[in-house]
């Protein structure tokens, strides 16, 4: 199957995604369908291998959190930008140590810190382990380090390393 079809979940999520967003209709379907086997063969063409996954009990979990955690700072940010008073606000930049080695990790790490509202992620270096985020709201630099280590990094490692 995967010498038709490299990457079938890929494929399969794509056409889906499309029909979802741009309703079904048979050139919708065509063309769905088009786009996620040229996708499918462009990635291939890349060289892309599939990610691993090690522990699949651990994926429920990692979403759960995320979603809490997005959910939580959505109404967190969304306070502090509709507060009428001013109140002493610092963001900032810090400087993150991280074990993470596999791309596919460091990809869903970049999502997950990225579409938490409040947190970017901006740089990552291999070489030193380190990457770069922005804090909308930087309180203590420390906490933010332990909450990516031990809330998501943790449970990246378990999936995928």
């Amino acid at each position: 199957m995967r010498a038709v079809l490299p990457y079938p979940l890929l494929a399969a999520g794509l056409a889906f995604m499309w029909l979802a967003l741009s309703g079904f209709t048979p050139g919708h379907a065509i063309l769905a369908v088009l786009v996620a086997l040229g996708a499918s063969y462009a990635l291939q063409a890349l060289g892309e291998t599939s990610p691993r996954i090690r522990r699949y009990a651990a994926i429920p979990e990692l979403l759960g959190i995320v979603l809490y955690d997005i959910v939580r700072s959505n109404f967190a940010v969304a306070r502090i930008i509709l507060s009428g008073k001013r109140r002493q606000r610092t963001s900032g930049f810090i400087l993150v140590p991280i074990r993470l080695t596999n791309p596919s990790a460091l990809a869903i790490l970049s999502i997950v810190l990225t579409s938490t509202p409040g947190t970017a992620w901006l740089d990552y270096n291999s070489a030193r382990g380190t990457l770069l985020i922005h804090v909308f709201d930087l309180v203590d630099e420390a906490t933010w380090v332990d909450l990516i280590a031990n809330r998501y990094e943790r449970l990246l490692l378990e999936i995928f390393e």
